[in-house]
Order: structure tokens, then C-alpha cells, then sequence
């Protein structure tokens, strides 16, 4: 009775519905300005992780923060090179810059200089200057640095990454917008029965996508992850709602009814379907929340509050639309333009107990393969490897070999304990040069004749700084090594007392903890789709039948870049899981309810027919739609781990579909009396046919 109410009102009221929706779609377009955008995925760890501490100490303590970019100039003396950093350090931006006379005594002939130690600065003709670029203005400031190189020189690090995905994102969403819109419309058009019919799910779950977008200035900021994935994501998994309410009230209308009643009809018949694929879908996102690692809760609770906003756009806007726009709907009516798939129910249903031994003889394996998938944690997976960025990074560690730069804070007034430190440090493999005032003071430099501002590198609050250039890529065995190697060093000296920095030890603690992170948003997702599934369709069996259906999709889809030798970055891996299982458990729903719907009246061999020949067009549809929002993003957008989650995204949509089609048939045959003896209220046709 109180939905007879509420459909009711929503029909009486249709300008006041329609006005309200577009007055606060354009609120929201504008607040959309104001949403920060945080392209540091420290910022995401765990309040207690050891790194996020240091770097909150290192903030509170010093000006400057931990160099973030490295700059190789060719063909330049030393004399050259001094004078280039002094320019460097003019621009507005540029907090700090270190190079070869930090660290030693350049005045000396080069030849009585420890040659090690000079290579990782100077080397034929050539500097590398270790620069700490402001993160409040990253791309003006990498800009400026470009403006002053030369063609043959080049420039890395985390500010370079950050600024090129701040200077494409914003580029490359409405490209990516305006590509799927028409290829979208495209599909619904063939998958439908007007032609204004797409028109009006797209301006439905377009309005929904512009006001979760806007809301989104309630959270203060989100991940660059969330603003490029988040509108693409809930237009791709929201716009079957729209087509289940208008194959309704077109299906309400050929059995006579007038309008507002086939409306209100409609309404009631898709509600009950709408609302269990919504709320699965936001359930799989919401799981997200489970990551220690904040950008989890980020994205979910942001897809998670747009699959919500989208279910209400839906449910009260797309029936005034279809109301208003009724005789357009009449007048644009076409004859179907897909195929009958009753051929392709035939032949699915003799092959898939076939095909189904072969996933079972497959799933095991693609379990264990997805789970040794060789992983990237940090920020470097942000460039893809055409990208300028990640070109002249390769030419810096070609030159140099891989470097970058760590700091330990330690309590300061202790010279010879922290001299001590320094010297041990010095011994740990892949550090190859240590530079701290201990050591200046070690090399008989007075400390008046250190200006206030060489004085502040190094002692500020109670903290002395200790940096550290160290041998290796920010990410990879080796750098995980040394970050172990030298926390274990300073905890010799200082115990628990000391801090380290560095992009190193921030994708150490990122791998630590998002990989514990993947048990339990994996287990989370899947208990909470599993009881909505019990409660949906009061069996036991089913939840388990149709979790394996989209879990061994999940399985094959990300195994593929195991077999295939890729890797993976580890936040794309850990978010398309929860999402491939939201986005697409609600094919496997709709099958298996359309099943046991005809299993009433069918045996199981002829009830899997008919319902793979009735389902067939609804879920390639929403499938098609998703894996073209996927690839579309790993096509078009420079971010690498963008990029990759959109690739893999788009292949899960299109493995889950084929999962549900050609695997779930033979699984509901196969276990049909353990369904029947697990259902709490289903009456099934007792006659069987073999399988």
C-alpha cells in the first residue's frame, strides 16, 4: 500500500519531480568545481602506518618536504652545474635542491673523491639534481623546470607523475564521456524498441551521474582514482535499472492499460528487481570500505552513493520522462533489431555441461594464478610506458642506474650517536651516500659558518635529518630490501625513537598493508552479496551457485595477467574484484530468477533453454555498455593504473556475461534437486529430463 502511494505521488506530480531533479542537477554541476582532487596515494594509508607518522613528524618539523623529482642535465661542467642549480632554485616552487657539493667537497680534485659517490651525482659530463618540488602547484612547477631544460635532458620522480596525471584527467574524462555516450546509445538502440527510448536513459543516469559527482563536495576531496573511474563506472552499471522500468511499462501497456496505470504497474512489477540489483551493487562497492587502505573506502563510498542516486533517478524522474515523452516513445517505435537468440539457447544448452567441466577443471588453477600475479604498489604505475614521463624516466636510470633518496629523523643534540648511525648506514647495500649535519660537522665545518638556511636542512624542532641516496627504483625487491635494511640499522641506535621517509618505504607500507586488505574486503563482498542473495531467493544452494558463477569470472579475468606475464598494479587488482562482482552479480540474479520462474512449468533442460533465449539480449546489453565504459578508459587515459584497471574492468564484464550464459545453465542443471531441497518456497515440475 505504501508504495501504491508513493508511485502515486510520483505520477500526480510530474513538473514538480522533473523541475526539482534539474534544479539540483545544476547545483551540482556546479559544486563539481569545488571537489578537491588528491593525487598522493600516501595520503591513503592507514593513520598507523610507520611511513604516514614520519611523514606527519617531517611536515610538523621542516619547511621542506623529501625531494620529490630528479632532473639529468647533459654536456655541463661542474662549474655549469652549480650555476644550473642556483637557477633551479630561483624558481617559484622549488623548495630545495641537492646535488654533488651536499655531499662532498667539490673544491678537491674530482680524481680524490670516492668515484662511487660521484657517479650517482656526475657522470660523463652529465648532473643529476635531487629536487623537492612544492606539492601545492606540481604541474606549474615541473612546467617551469621544462621550460629551462634542453631537448636531450630529462626529468622523474613523484612530482613529475603527479603533475602529468593533473594536466591529463581533467582532459580525458569528457573525452572518455563523450565516447561511450554515443556507443552507448548505439547498443540500447539495437536492444530496444524506440529509438528515444535510449535518449531518455541516458539524460536519466546522466542527471543521476551529475549529482553524485556534485555531491561529492561533501567529502572535501577524492582520489584521482575515484574522479576518473566513478561517472564511468555508474553510468555503465545503473543503466539496466532504466531498461528493466521501460521494458516493463511497454510490456504493462500491450496487456490495454491507460497510461498512469501501465506507470504505476510498471513501477511496482521493476521495483522489487531494481532495488535487489541496486543494492547488490552497492553492496559489492561498499565492501571497498573494508581496505585499511583509504582510497578503498574513497571509491566505494562514492559508487556506492552514486548506484543509490542513480537507483532514485530512476525510480522517480525515468517515469516522468517516459510519461511526458510517451507519444514521442509511440512515434519512434521500430521492429526488433536483435536477433531471436533461440538458436543460440539451442546450442548453448548441448554444450554447457561441456563447457561447464572445463571452467571446473579451470577454476582451481586460475585461483592460485590470480593470487601469484607479479604486483606494483606505488605511484610509478601511474605512467603508462608510452607516456613522455615514463620515457625520460628510463633514460635518467639508464644513465644512473635507479636512485632515489630516503630520511631518517632523529632525535638531535646526540653528534656522536648520530654520527655512528651515519657511518653504519653508509655500510647497508644501495645506500651511496649519507647527508646529515653530523657529517658536515665530521668534515671540520665550523657550525657558524653554516648559514641559517643549510642549518634548516638538516636541524629543525628537536629533529636532526638524515638523507640518504640509495641505489634503487622507489619500487622493487631491492628497495624493499634496503627500506628493511635501514630500519633495522636505526633501530639499533635509537630503538623505536626515529622516522623514515621516502617513496620507497611509502610503497612498503602500501604493499604491507594493502595486501592484508585483500581477505577481508574479498570475504566482506562476498557474505554480503551471498545474504541478499539468501534472502532474495530463500535457498541455501543459490547464493553459493551464482557467487562461484561471478567469482570464477573474477578468477579468469585476473588471472589472464598471470599466464600473460603482466603485471598488475595491486589497488587496480583489489578494486576490480569488489567491483566486477557488484557490477555483474546482478546478471547472474537475473538469470537464475527467470530460471526458476520457468522451472515451474519446465523441466531443467527446457526451463535453462528458454531462460538463456529470454535473457540473452538483457544481459549482453548492460555488459556490452560496461566493458566499452572499461575500454574506453584504458584506452584513452595516460594514467597507468587507470588504464589498466579500464582493461581489465571491460574484460571481466564481458567474461562474467559469458560465465552466466554459458557456465550458470549447466551449474542450475546439474544441482537442480539439491535447489529444490534447498529452496524454502518453490514448487518445481517434477518430470526430469536428462541432462
Amino acid at each position: 500500500m505504501k508504495l501504491d502511494k508513493i508511485t502515486d505521488t510520483i505520477i500526480n506530480n510530474r513538473r514538480k519531480v522533473l523541475l526539482s531533479f534539474l534544479v539540483v542537477a545544476i547545483v551540482c554541476a556546479i559544486l563539481m568545481i569545488g571537489v578537491g582532487i588528491n593525487y598522493n596515494l600516501a595520503d591513503y594509508l592507514p593513520n598507523d602506518a610507520p611511513s604516514t607518522k614520519a611523514m606527519n613528524v617531517m611536515k610538523d618539523s621542516f619547511d621542506d618536504a623529501l625531494p620529490n623529482a630528479s632532473l639529468m642535465v647533459q654536456d655541463v661542467t661542474i662549474p655549469e652545474a652549480l650555476e644550473y642549480k642556483e637557477r633551479l632554485l630561483t624558481i617559484d616552487g622549488v623548495d630545495n635542491v641537492l646535488w654533488l657539493d651536499d655531499v662532498v667537497d667539490i673544491y678537491l680534485p674530482i680524481d680524490m673523491i670516492d668515484q662511487t659517490t660521484v657517479e650517482s651525482w656526475y657522470k660523463d659530463d652529465t648532473a643529476l639534481f635531487s629536487i623537492t618540488v612544492n606539492e601545492d602547484d606540481s604541474v606549474g612547477t615541473i612546467a617551469k623546470i621544462r621550460e629551462i631544460m634542453d631537448p636531450n635532458d630529462a626529468i622523474k620522480g613523484d612530482a613529475v607523475n603527479v603533475a602529468a596525471a593533473q594536466g591529463t584527467l581533467m582532459t580525458q574524462i569528457p573525452t572518455i564521456i563523450m565516447l561511450i555516450f554515443p556507443l552507448a546509445i548505439i547498443i540500447l538502440m539495437i536492444s530496444t524498441s524506440s529509438w528515444i527510448e535510449p535518449i531518455l536513459f541516458l539524460i536519466t543516469i546522466g542527471i543521476a551521474v551529475l549529482i553524485n559527482e556534485g555531491t561529492n563536495i561533501f567529502l572535501g576531496e577524492i582520489s584521482f582514482i575515484t574522479r576518473a573511474t566513478s561517472a564511468v563506472l555508474q553510468l555503465a552499471v545503473s543503466m539496466d535499472y532504466a531498461v528493466f522500468l521501460l521494458h516493463s511499462y511497454s510490456d504493462c501497456r500491450e496487456e490495454g492499460m491507460e497510461l498512469k496505470n501501465a506507470m504505476h504497474n510498471a513501477m511496482k512489477r521493476s521495483f522489487p528487481v531494481i532495488t535487489a540489483s541496486a543494492l547488490t551493487t552497492m553492496i559489492g562497492f561498499l565492501s571497498l570500505a573494508l581496505m585499511r587502505f583509504k582510497i578503498g573506502a574513497d571509491l566505494g563510498v562514492v559508487l556506492c552513493k552514486g548506484v543509490f542516486i542513480s537507483f532514485v533517478s530512476v525510480t522517480v524522474l525515468l517515469p516522468v520522462l517516459a510519461l511526458l515523452f510517451t507519444k514521442v516513445l509511440d512515434k519512434t517505435r521500430h521492429r526488433p533489431l536483435l536477433p531471436s537468440f533461440k538458436k543460440l539457447a539451442s546450442f548453448i544448452t548441448k554444450v554447457c555441461i561441456p563447457i561447464s567441466i572445463i571452467v571446473f577443471i579451470l577454476i582451481v588453477p586460475t585461483f592460485l594464478a590470480q593470487q601469484n600475479n607479479e604486483f606494483v604498489y606505488g605511484a610509478s604505475a601511474m605512467l603508462s610506458d608510452e607516456s613522455q614521463e615514463k620515457i625520460q624516466a628510463n633514460l635518467v636510470s639508464k644513465k644512473f642506474s635507479q636512485n632515489m633518496q630516503m630520511v631518517i629523523l632523529v632525535p638531535e643534540n646526540d653528534i656522536a650517536k648520530e654520527s655512528q648511525l651515519c657511518n653504519a648506514l653508509k655500510e647497508v647495500d644501495n645506500v651511496d651516500s649519507v647527508i646529515s649535519y653530523s657529517t658536515m660537522v665530521g668534515k671540520d665545518i665550523p657550525k657558524d659558518m653554516l648559514s641559517e638556511k643549510q642549518l634548516s636542512q638538516f636541524v629543525s624542532n628537536g629533529y636532526s635529518r638524515i638523507i640518504l641516496n640509495v641505489t634503487s627504483d622507489d619500487e622493487s625487491d631491492a628497495a624493499f630490501v634496503a627500506v628493511e635494511d635501514i630500519r633495522s640499522t636505526a633501530h639499533k641506535y635509537y630503538q623505536d625513537d626515529y622516522y623514515l621517509v621516502g617513496q620507497s618505504v611509502v610503497n612498503y607500507d602500501l604493499k604491507n598493508t594493502i595486501t592484508g586488505d585483500n581477505l577481508i574486503v574479498t570475504l566482506g563482498a562476498i557474505i554480503a552479496v551471498g545474504l541478499v542473495i539468501l534472502f532474495m531467493f530463500k535457498s541455501w544452494s543459490m547464493p553459493l551457485i551464482l557467487l562461484l558463477t561471478i567469482e570464477g569470472a573474477i578468477w579468469i579475468n585476473m588471472a589472464l595477467p598471470y599466464f600473460t606475464g603482466d603485471t598488475m598494479n595491486y589497488i587496480g587488482y583489489q578494486i576490480i574484484s569488489a567491483v566486477q562482482l557488484g557490477a555483474t552479480v546482478d546478471y547472474g540474479i537475473l538469470f537464475a530468477k527467470r530460471y526458476l520462474n520457468n522451472r515451474e512449468m519446465l523441466d531443467a533442460k527446457a526451463a535453462s533453454q528458454k531462460t538463456i533465449s529470454d535473457t540473452a539480449a538483457s544481459i549482453m546489453t548492460p555488459a556490452l555498455i560496461l566493458a566499452i565504459a572499461g575500454m574506453s578508459l584504458g584506452i584513452i587515459s595516460t594514467n597507468g593504473i587507470i588504464q589498466q584497471m579500464g582493461i581489465i574492468l571491460g574484460r571481466g564484464a564481458l567474461i562474467s556475461a559469458s560465465m552466466v550464459l554459458l557456465f550458470l545453465p549447466a551449474l542450475l542443471r546439474i544441482f537442480d534437486k539439491v535447489i529444490q531441497k534447498t529452496n524454502f518456497r518453490l514448487s518445481l515440475k517434477k518430470k526430469e529430463e536428462s541432462l
